[in-house]
Protein backbone atom coordinates (compact mmCIF):
# COMPACT_ATOMS: atom_id res chain seq x y z
CA UNK A 1 0.00 0.00 0.00
CA UNK A 2 2.84 2.39 0.85
CA UNK A 3 5.09 1.33 -2.01
CA UNK A 4 4.07 4.50 -3.90
CA UNK A 5 5.92 6.43 -1.20
CA UNK A 6 9.08 4.38 -1.69
CA UNK A 7 8.56 1.96 1.20
CA UNK A 8 9.38 -1.69 0.69
CA UNK A 9 7.04 -4.46 1.93
CA UNK A 10 9.28 -5.19 4.94
CA UNK A 11 9.27 -1.49 5.87
CA UNK A 12 5.50 -1.37 5.88
CA UNK A 13 5.17 -4.57 7.91
CA UNK A 14 7.57 -3.32 10.58
CA UNK A 15 5.93 0.12 10.72
CA UNK A 16 2.46 -1.43 11.09
CA UNK A 17 3.76 -3.67 13.89
CA UNK A 18 5.22 -0.68 15.73
CA UNK A 19 1.91 1.17 15.56
CA UNK A 20 0.47 -1.42 17.96
CA UNK A 21 3.63 -2.05 19.98
CA UNK A 22 5.54 1.16 20.69
CA UNK A 23 8.92 1.06 22.39
CA UNK A 24 9.76 -2.39 20.94
CA UNK A 25 13.15 -4.00 20.52
CA UNK A 26 14.38 -5.62 17.31
CA UNK A 27 14.02 -9.16 18.67
CA UNK A 28 10.36 -8.65 19.57
CA UNK A 29 9.59 -7.08 16.18
CA UNK A 30 11.36 -9.92 14.38
CA UNK A 31 9.14 -12.48 16.08
CA UNK A 32 5.99 -10.44 15.51
CA UNK A 33 6.43 -9.87 11.77
CA UNK A 34 8.10 -13.24 11.15
CA UNK A 35 11.14 -11.73 9.47
CA UNK A 36 14.85 -12.38 10.06
CA UNK A 37 16.58 -10.08 12.52
CA UNK A 38 18.75 -8.59 9.76
CA UNK A 39 15.71 -7.70 7.58
CA UNK A 40 13.97 -5.98 10.50
CA UNK A 41 17.16 -4.08 11.35
CA UNK A 42 17.45 -2.78 7.75
CA UNK A 43 13.78 -1.83 7.66
CA UNK A 44 14.13 0.09 10.93
CA UNK A 45 17.16 1.96 9.61
CA UNK A 46 15.18 3.08 6.57
CA UNK A 47 12.14 4.02 8.65
CA UNK A 48 14.27 6.07 11.05
CA UNK A 49 15.86 7.83 8.09
CA UNK A 50 12.43 8.81 6.74
CA UNK A 51 11.25 10.04 10.12
CA UNK A 52 8.58 7.34 10.38
CA UNK A 53 10.19 5.73 13.44
CA UNK A 54 12.15 7.09 16.42
CA UNK A 55 14.95 5.23 18.18
CA UNK A 56 15.66 5.50 21.89
CA UNK A 57 19.05 5.37 23.61
CA UNK A 58 18.43 1.74 24.63
CA UNK A 59 17.70 0.65 21.03
CA UNK A 60 13.94 0.54 21.28
CA UNK A 61 11.75 1.81 18.49
CA UNK A 62 8.45 3.70 18.33
CA UNK A 63 6.35 4.59 15.28
CA UNK A 64 5.82 8.28 14.67
CA UNK A 65 2.11 9.30 14.41
CA UNK A 66 0.94 8.38 10.87
CA UNK A 67 -0.90 11.65 10.24
CA UNK A 68 2.30 13.57 10.90
CA UNK A 69 4.98 11.25 9.55
CA UNK A 70 3.21 9.84 6.49
CA UNK A 71 1.61 13.21 5.79
CA UNK A 72 5.05 14.81 5.60
CA UNK A 73 6.31 12.03 3.32
CA UNK A 74 3.29 12.40 1.03
CA UNK A 75 3.85 16.17 0.86
CA UNK A 76 7.49 15.61 -0.11
CA UNK A 77 6.46 13.22 -2.87
CA UNK A 78 3.79 15.64 -4.08
CA UNK A 79 6.32 18.49 -4.20
CA UNK A 80 8.70 16.24 -6.09
CA UNK A 81 6.01 15.40 -8.64
CA UNK A 82 5.25 19.10 -9.13
CA UNK A 83 8.92 19.75 -9.80
CA UNK A 84 8.95 16.83 -12.24
CA UNK A 85 5.91 18.29 -14.04
CA UNK A 86 7.68 21.64 -14.37
CA UNK A 87 10.75 19.85 -15.70
CA UNK A 88 8.53 17.99 -18.18
CA UNK A 89 7.24 21.27 -19.59
CA UNK A 90 10.78 22.58 -19.91
CA UNK A 91 12.03 19.40 -21.57
CA UNK A 92 9.05 19.36 -23.93
CA UNK A 93 9.79 22.91 -25.06
CA UNK A 94 13.46 22.06 -25.55
CA UNK A 95 12.42 19.00 -27.54
CA UNK A 96 10.10 21.04 -29.77
CA UNK A 97 12.85 23.58 -30.39
CA UNK A 98 15.31 20.81 -31.24
CA UNK A 99 12.82 19.17 -33.60
CA UNK A 100 12.24 22.36 -35.58
CA UNK A 101 13.83 21.96 -38.96
CA UNK A 102 14.79 18.35 -38.36
CA UNK A 103 14.31 15.64 -40.95
CA UNK A 104 11.09 13.70 -41.39
CA UNK A 105 12.69 10.73 -39.62
CA UNK A 106 12.83 12.78 -36.41
CA UNK A 107 9.12 13.61 -36.60
CA UNK A 108 7.75 10.16 -37.41
CA UNK A 109 8.50 6.94 -35.55
CA UNK A 110 7.41 3.62 -37.07
CA UNK A 111 6.12 1.14 -34.48
CA UNK A 112 5.73 -2.57 -35.33
CA UNK A 113 4.09 -5.37 -33.39
CA UNK A 114 1.15 -5.56 -31.00
CA UNK A 115 3.25 -5.17 -27.84
CA UNK A 116 5.10 -2.12 -29.15
CA UNK A 117 1.87 -0.48 -30.29
CA UNK A 118 0.23 -1.20 -26.93
CA UNK A 119 3.22 0.35 -25.14
CA UNK A 120 3.11 3.50 -27.28
CA UNK A 121 -0.70 3.70 -26.93
CA UNK A 122 -0.39 3.84 -23.14
CA UNK A 123 2.59 6.22 -23.30
CA UNK A 124 0.74 8.72 -25.48
CA UNK A 125 -2.06 8.93 -22.90
CA UNK A 126 0.39 9.15 -20.01
CA UNK A 127 2.14 12.07 -21.73
CA UNK A 128 -1.07 14.12 -22.07
CA UNK A 129 -1.39 17.19 -19.85
CA UNK A 130 -4.78 18.58 -20.89
CA UNK A 131 -6.64 16.32 -23.30
CA UNK A 132 -6.67 12.99 -25.14
CA UNK A 133 -8.75 12.62 -28.32
CA UNK A 134 -9.30 9.42 -30.23
CA UNK A 135 -11.05 7.70 -33.10
CA UNK A 136 -12.14 4.21 -32.06
CA UNK A 137 -12.73 1.57 -34.72
CA UNK A 138 -12.86 -2.22 -34.71
CA UNK A 139 -10.94 -4.45 -34.46
CA UNK A 140 -8.99 -3.26 -31.39
CA UNK A 141 -5.27 -3.47 -32.18
CA UNK A 142 -3.64 -2.12 -29.03
CA UNK A 143 -6.11 -2.73 -26.21
CA UNK A 144 -9.85 -3.21 -25.89
CA UNK A 145 -11.48 -0.27 -24.05
CA UNK A 146 -11.90 -2.16 -20.77
CA UNK A 147 -8.12 -2.82 -20.54
CA UNK A 148 -6.99 0.77 -21.06
CA UNK A 149 -5.33 1.32 -17.67
CA UNK A 150 -3.86 4.69 -18.68
CA UNK A 151 -7.29 6.32 -19.13
CA UNK A 152 -8.47 6.35 -15.49
CA UNK A 153 -5.02 7.48 -14.31
CA UNK A 154 -5.01 10.38 -16.78
CA UNK A 155 -8.57 11.33 -15.85
CA UNK A 156 -7.50 11.33 -12.22
CA UNK A 157 -4.92 14.03 -12.92
CA UNK A 158 -7.43 16.19 -14.79
CA UNK A 159 -6.93 15.17 -18.42
CA UNK A 160 -10.09 15.49 -20.56
CA UNK A 161 -10.99 12.56 -22.82
CA UNK A 162 -13.07 12.84 -26.00
CA UNK A 163 -13.63 9.88 -28.30
CA UNK A 164 -15.52 9.30 -31.54
CA UNK A 165 -16.70 5.72 -32.08
CA UNK A 166 -17.19 4.21 -35.49
CA UNK A 167 -20.83 3.12 -35.70
CA UNK A 168 -19.75 -0.49 -36.31
CA UNK A 169 -17.96 -0.55 -32.94
CA UNK A 170 -21.32 -0.37 -31.16
CA UNK A 171 -22.04 -3.89 -32.33
CA UNK A 172 -18.96 -5.29 -30.51
CA UNK A 173 -19.84 -7.53 -27.51
CA UNK A 174 -19.79 -5.65 -24.22
CA UNK A 175 -19.09 -2.26 -25.80
CA UNK A 176 -22.23 -0.66 -24.34
CA UNK A 177 -21.15 -1.52 -20.79
CA UNK A 178 -17.68 -0.14 -21.58
CA UNK A 179 -19.23 3.04 -22.96
CA UNK A 180 -21.39 3.48 -19.87
CA UNK A 181 -18.33 3.02 -17.66
CA UNK A 182 -16.40 5.63 -19.67
CA UNK A 183 -19.29 8.09 -19.46
CA UNK A 184 -19.40 7.57 -15.70
CA UNK A 185 -15.71 8.54 -15.53
CA UNK A 186 -16.34 11.74 -17.49
CA UNK A 187 -15.29 10.66 -20.98
CA UNK A 188 -17.24 12.41 -23.76
CA UNK A 189 -18.38 10.03 -26.49
CA UNK A 190 -19.80 10.60 -29.96
CA UNK A 191 -20.64 8.26 -32.84
CA UNK A 192 -19.83 8.70 -36.53
CA UNK A 193 -21.22 6.69 -39.44
CA UNK A 194 -17.73 5.82 -40.64
CA UNK A 195 -14.32 6.86 -39.36
CA UNK A 196 -11.35 7.17 -41.73
CA UNK A 197 -8.78 5.65 -39.35
CA UNK A 198 -7.81 4.80 -35.83
CA UNK A 199 -6.24 7.74 -34.03
CA UNK A 200 -5.03 8.86 -30.60
CA UNK A 201 -3.93 12.45 -29.96
CA UNK A 202 -2.26 13.75 -26.78
CA UNK A 203 -2.71 17.52 -26.60
CA UNK A 204 -1.21 18.95 -29.81
CA UNK A 205 2.12 17.19 -29.27
CA UNK A 206 1.75 13.49 -30.05
CA UNK A 207 -0.38 11.34 -32.31
CA UNK A 208 -0.54 7.57 -32.78
CA UNK A 209 -2.04 6.22 -36.00
CA UNK A 210 -2.32 2.41 -36.29
CA UNK A 211 -1.79 1.14 -39.83
CA UNK A 212 -2.77 -1.98 -41.72
CA UNK A 213 -1.04 -5.27 -41.08
CA UNK A 214 2.43 -5.39 -42.63
CA UNK A 215 3.44 -8.00 -45.26
CA UNK A 216 5.18 -9.87 -42.44
CA UNK A 217 1.81 -10.36 -40.77
CA UNK A 218 2.17 -8.00 -37.80
CA UNK A 219 0.33 -4.71 -37.20
CA UNK A 220 2.13 -1.41 -37.54
CA UNK A 221 1.61 2.19 -36.44
CA UNK A 222 3.26 5.59 -36.69
CA UNK A 223 3.95 7.90 -33.76
CA UNK A 224 3.85 11.52 -34.87
CA UNK A 225 5.50 14.45 -33.11
CA UNK A 226 4.40 18.05 -33.53
CA UNK A 227 4.37 18.79 -37.25
CA UNK A 228 2.15 19.92 -40.08
CA UNK A 229 0.81 16.38 -40.41
CA UNK A 230 -0.14 16.29 -36.72
CA UNK A 231 -1.88 19.67 -37.13
CA UNK A 232 -3.91 18.20 -39.99
CA UNK A 233 -4.99 15.24 -37.83
CA UNK A 234 -5.92 17.68 -35.06
CA UNK A 235 -8.19 19.55 -37.47
CA UNK A 236 -9.62 16.29 -38.81
CA UNK A 237 -10.60 15.14 -35.33
CA UNK A 238 -12.37 18.40 -34.51
CA UNK A 239 -14.27 18.33 -37.81
CA UNK A 240 -15.46 14.77 -37.25
CA UNK A 241 -16.23 15.49 -33.59
CA UNK A 242 -18.56 18.38 -34.41
CA UNK A 243 -20.45 16.37 -37.01
CA UNK A 244 -20.75 13.17 -34.92
CA UNK A 245 -23.79 12.25 -32.86
CA UNK A 246 -23.40 12.53 -29.06
CA UNK A 247 -23.76 9.19 -27.30
CA UNK A 248 -25.68 9.61 -24.03
CA UNK A 249 -26.23 6.37 -22.16
CA UNK A 250 -27.24 6.26 -18.54
CA UNK A 251 -24.38 5.43 -16.21
CA UNK A 252 -26.55 3.41 -13.87
CA UNK A 253 -27.33 -0.27 -14.05
CA UNK A 254 -30.20 -1.00 -16.41
CA UNK A 255 -33.10 -3.20 -15.47
CA UNK A 256 -34.17 -6.29 -17.37
CA UNK A 257 -36.89 -6.17 -19.97
CA UNK A 258 -39.25 -8.07 -17.69
CA UNK A 259 -39.03 -5.50 -14.90
CA UNK A 260 -39.13 -2.22 -16.82
CA UNK A 261 -42.32 -0.63 -18.05
CA UNK A 262 -42.90 2.56 -20.00
CA UNK A 263 -43.66 5.38 -17.58
CA UNK A 264 -46.84 7.37 -17.90
CA UNK A 265 -45.05 10.71 -18.22
CA UNK A 266 -41.92 9.84 -20.16
CA UNK A 267 -39.38 7.22 -21.18
CA UNK A 268 -37.78 4.88 -18.67
CA UNK A 269 -34.07 4.24 -18.29
CA UNK A 270 -34.18 1.37 -20.77
CA UNK A 271 -36.15 3.47 -23.27
CA UNK A 272 -33.46 6.15 -23.15
CA UNK A 273 -30.79 3.59 -23.95
CA UNK A 274 -32.82 2.30 -26.87
CA UNK A 275 -33.31 5.80 -28.25
CA UNK A 276 -29.64 6.74 -27.76
CA UNK A 277 -28.41 3.68 -29.66
CA UNK A 278 -30.94 4.03 -32.48
CA UNK A 279 -30.11 7.73 -32.85
CA UNK A 280 -26.43 6.73 -33.05
CA UNK A 281 -27.31 4.64 -36.11
CA UNK A 282 -27.50 1.12 -34.72
CA UNK A 283 -29.93 -1.31 -36.30
CA UNK A 284 -32.92 -2.70 -34.41
CA UNK A 285 -31.30 -6.14 -34.19
CA UNK A 286 -27.96 -4.82 -32.88
CA UNK A 287 -29.70 -2.54 -30.37
CA UNK A 288 -31.83 -5.40 -29.09
CA UNK A 289 -28.79 -7.69 -28.82
CA UNK A 290 -26.71 -5.12 -26.93
CA UNK A 291 -29.51 -4.45 -24.43
CA UNK A 292 -30.53 -8.07 -24.00
CA UNK A 293 -33.98 -7.61 -25.52
CA UNK A 294 -35.91 -9.61 -28.07
CA UNK A 295 -36.69 -7.79 -31.34
CA UNK A 296 -40.40 -8.09 -30.52
CA UNK A 297 -39.92 -6.36 -27.16
CA UNK A 298 -37.85 -3.62 -28.79
CA UNK A 299 -40.55 -2.96 -31.40
CA UNK A 300 -43.27 -2.97 -28.73
CA UNK A 301 -41.41 -0.39 -26.65
CA UNK A 302 -40.81 1.82 -29.69
CA UNK A 303 -44.50 1.63 -30.61
CA UNK A 304 -45.50 2.71 -27.10
CA UNK A 305 -42.93 5.55 -27.21
CA UNK A 306 -44.40 6.71 -30.51
CA UNK A 307 -47.86 6.69 -28.94
CA UNK A 308 -46.54 8.58 -25.93
CA UNK A 309 -44.93 11.20 -28.19
CA UNK A 310 -47.99 11.38 -30.46
CA UNK A 311 -46.03 10.65 -33.64
CA UNK A 312 -46.51 8.19 -36.51
CA UNK A 313 -42.99 7.38 -37.77
CA UNK A 314 -39.58 6.49 -36.43
CA UNK A 315 -38.15 9.68 -37.93
CA UNK A 316 -40.72 11.76 -36.07
CA UNK A 317 -39.95 9.87 -32.87
CA UNK A 318 -36.23 10.58 -33.27
CA UNK A 319 -36.85 14.30 -33.78
CA UNK A 320 -39.23 14.40 -30.82
CA UNK A 321 -36.70 12.53 -28.63
CA UNK A 322 -33.93 15.02 -29.45
CA UNK A 323 -36.16 18.08 -28.89
CA UNK A 324 -37.48 16.81 -25.57
CA UNK A 325 -34.30 15.33 -24.14
CA UNK A 326 -35.52 11.73 -24.29
CA UNK A 327 -32.14 10.52 -25.48
CA UNK A 328 -30.39 12.17 -22.51
CA UNK A 329 -29.43 9.92 -19.56
CA UNK A 330 -31.66 10.14 -16.51
CA UNK A 331 -30.46 12.62 -13.92
CA UNK A 332 -28.66 14.95 -16.35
Amino acid sequence: MLDVLGLEPDDERVYRALLGRPNSAVDLLSDQVALPHAHVDKALSRLVGWGLVTRSADDRFTAAPPAMALGALISQRRDGLRMAEHALVTFAEEHRAAMTGNSINDLIEVVSGVDAIRHRFLQVQQAARTQVRSFITAPFVALPPDENTAEPMAIGRGVQFRAVLDQAVLAEPGIIDDAIDSLRKGVQLRVADKLPMKLVLADADLGLVPLAVTPAGEPGAVLLHRSGLLDALDALFETVWHSAHPLALSATVGASESSVAVGAQGPTELDRRILALLLAGMTDLTTATQLGLSPRTLHRRLRRLMDLAGVQTRMQLGAYAVRNGWAEPLGT
